[in-house]
């Protein structure tokens, strides 16, 4: 079937699938060998009248997957000796500085050792001042707008927490903001569409539930449990199960922290956020896999990526779809918009094809790529390639030409172009990298018929690199531009090649080499 009709029966069939599991929840680890878990919800600031719910939920949890609870408000149970007992510590909505002295350096050196914790909700507005609890939950609390429905993008569903749901989960809860992004340190399960709901303040990159590792321990952190009816959501309560089992080493996930990329090069597969955005699998593709299933408004985000001195960027796609565009910007799926790029239908889904574009420079260090086109699984992205520099020439400055004049027009860069252009003219412009070569952009202007720039290595006739059509753009004075991709050589001369019909073509201003 068409992939746009697959991707709809996946989604109706994910929704009832789960719709029957909320009707017959069925334990998912009534196997494992006992453990204990202690719950503890001590509130030295606001106290959320959810946290009595929350615990009998736990309590049930664990009646029928194998763990007994112990429910304290008791920070004395934080000793040492105390804590052996327990597998795993599941932080209820505490609030404020709960802990002494004495019990920290308990509780560390046991989560140090291989303990488990689980952080519900206000646990994030807890411990301010101990730098291991901000180490521990991942991200402090900062503020929350009211109560709402908001859209939540599950970015892992392989993890035992998040396996059970959709790619998207709507649902209504106390949607915190957190002091810090903690994406960087910890593996992002789920975040929220901070444009499905009105208060959010994390740049559309807003992660609520994630985990990690620290020593020999485990840690696990959900923004949801604000409101009691959440402790009756069959989807939260296996959240919390899967929580519980993934620090009490029943079960295992990947909770690795993201590995910042290193170069240029980014794979659309290993995005660091998505929203809408699924593997898809591609022999052809680099690493046989793609960012795929991409429809209007869905996106990739990039974290750790150096936009101060990028000057452009190749993408790499395929379609048997509409195609569309990919918009690049910085921080936000509303961000500077940086450049964009048209991926067009390339024939199959294992057709690539590659466009360039400028970029301008920007502070961000997070790279949004915002897909943009009307219906269904527009097109599938490979990767993503960036540029860091740029070498400009005048086309008037050639090292050598057959058949040009320079020609006078005042709005041209310096004031001149290659001008008076016929079919087969070339100019050759030498000292320049073709080996790091990425793309080109070129500017000209044509009251003519316009034509095609071959761009060849060494000579006219030399290794094709790539071409651009330039148009008619309605007098010899008005200027246009145009981008595309160069394949590498070891050349350093390039050789820009005019193809057309008769008379004067196209007059070239300027081109600019990016590596």
């Amino acid at each position: 079937m068409p992939r746009s009709s697959a991707r709809r029966w996946f989604a109706a069939a994910t929704a009832g699938l789960l719709a029957a599991a909320t009707l017959n929840p069925v334990p998912a680890s009534a196997a494992d060998a006992p453990y204990k878990v202690l719950v503890f919800s001590k509130t030295a600031g606001f106290r959320h009248s959810s946290i009595s719910t929350g615990i009998a939920a736990v309590q049930s949890l664990g009646a029928a997957n194998n763990f007994t609870v112990t429910a304290t408000e008791d920070a004395a149970a934080f000793t040492t000796a105390n804590l052996a007992q327990y597998q795993t510590v599941v932080f209820m909505s505490t609030t404020g500085d709960v802990l002494n002295d004495a019990q920290q350096t308990a509780f560390e050196s046991w989560i140090r050792g291989g303990g488990g914790y689980v952080g519900v909700h206000a646990a994030a507005d807890t411990e301010y001042s101990w730098p291991f609890y901000g180490t521990l939950v991942g991200a402090w609390f900062s503020s929350h707008p009211a109560i709402q429905q908001a859209t939540v993008n599950v970015e892992d569903r392989t993890h035992p927490a998040t396996a059970h749901l959709g790619a998207t989960w709507v649902r209504t809860d106390e949607w915190y903001n957190y002091q810090t992004n903690p994406r960087a340190t910890a593996h992002v399960l789920a975040s929220l569409n901070e444009s499905s709901y009105s208060g959010g303040t994390m740049s559309g990159d807003h992660p609520i539930t994630w985990c990690k590792t620290i020593d020999s321990g485990r840690s696990f952190y959900t923004g949801f449990g604000h409101t009691e009816e959440s402790y009756a959501d069959t989807n939260f309560r296996n959240l919390l199960l899967g929580a519980i089992r993934y620090t009490a080493k029943r079960v295992d996930g990947n909770c690795a922290a993201p590995v910042v990329p290193s170069g240029n090069v980014y794979q659309g597969e290993a995005w660091s956020s998505t929203g809408g955005v699924q593997v898809a699998n591609h022999t052809p593709a680099v690493g046989g896999k793609t960012a795929g299933y991409i429809d209007n408004n869905d996106w990739i985000a990039f974290n750790g990526v150096n936009l101060s001195n990028v000057t452009g960027a190749t993408l790499r796609t395929s379609s048997a779809g509409a195609g569309g565009t990919v918009e690049i910007r910085a921080g936000s799926t509303t961000g500077t918009l940086l450049g964009s790029v048209a991926a067009t239908n390339t024939g199959s889904w294992d057709t690539f094809r590659d466009a360039f574009t400028p970029l301008s420079t920007n502070a961000s260090t997070v790279l949004y790529l915002v897909f943009k086109g009307t219906g269904s699984s527009l097109f599938d992205l490979d990767q993503i390639t960036l540029t860091r520099s740029s070498t400009t020439r005048q086309g008037e400055a050639w090292s050598s030409n057959s058949g040009l004049q320079v020609a006078a027009h005042g709005p041209a860069t310096g004031g001149q172009t290659a001008g008076f252009i016929d079919n087969n003219d070339w100019a050759a412009y030498s000292g320049l990298s073709l080996s790091t070569a990425a793309g080109v952009r070129v500017k000209w202007s044509s009251a003519g018929p316009g034509g095609t720039i071959e761009f060849r290595a060494g000579s006219a006739t030399g290794a094709l690199l790539g071409s651009v059509a330039v148009a008619n753009t309605g007098s010899w004075e008005t200027f246009q531009t145009a981008s595309v991709p160069l394949a590498t050589n070891a050349s350093t001369t390039l050789c820009l090649v005019f193809r057309g019909g008769s008379g004067s073509l196209f007059d070239v201003d300027e081109f600019t080499l990016f590596s």
